[in-house]
């Protein structure tokens, strides 16, 4: 009898933890999809002030420099720098949003702590990244189109990869982004199949 009882609890401890992964399987990629749905309007609300005053900022210690609207700065009163949306880069937030809540196994505490660092540390980058251009493009530099290009299509992924990779070491995540749920779902699906 002491045995089926410890089986028993076993199995309803079991039952609540696969219940939870569940849940938390549909909520984490609810909010993905939530978010994609809103065509990261979110992340452009968010992120162009977050990165146009700080360029605008850095770029005033340096150069006379005025800003001429929500996203557009004067530099030296002859070249004018439009941060379009690609500048702000809403989808490389995106993909941090996606590498961050498609892996399981995190606590809901430590999730938000490194969704904020990793989206604090693109930030970081994405300015530095703007600035640099902005020297490049008030040089009147041939190199600007061959550099501007380089950052958007080679480093931003990198630097994704990167703050993904620092995130893993600092966090101490261990899962694998899509794989641990599809692994967690298969082997579900086969113990189910077992049971039958």
């Amino acid at each position: 009898m002491v045995r089926k009882r410890g089986k028993r609890k076993r199995n309803s401890h079991a039952s609540k933890n696969r219940g939870n992964n569940f849940s938390s399987i549909i909520t984490r990629y609810l909010i993905l999809i939530v978010v994609a749905l809103f065509n990261l309007w979110l992340f452009y609300a968010i992120f162009t002030p977050l990165t146009v005053y700080p360029v605008y900022w850095i770029l005033s210690i340096f150069y006379e420099t005025t800003l001429l609207a929500r996203d557009v700065i004067l530099l030296n009163r002859t070249l004018p720098i439009e941060l379009i949306r690609a500048c702000i880069a809403g989808a490389a937030y995106y993909l941090l949003l996606i590498l961050n809540l498609s892996t399981p196994g995190m606590k809901t505490k430590t999730r938000i702590k490194a969704i904020v660092f990793s989206f604090v540390a693109f930030l970081v980058i994405n300015i530095l990244r703007i600035f640099i251009l902005s020297l490049v493009a008030l040089s009147g530099s041939y190199l600007f189109d061959i550099t501007h290009q380089l950052f958007w299509y080679a480093l931003s992924t990198v630097f994704v990869v990167g703050i993904w990779f620092v995130e893993v070491k600092l966090f101490k995540i261990k899962e694998i982004p899509f794989y641990s749920d599809i692994r967690f779902l298969y082997n579900q699906s086969r113990k189910q199949r077992v049971e039958r």
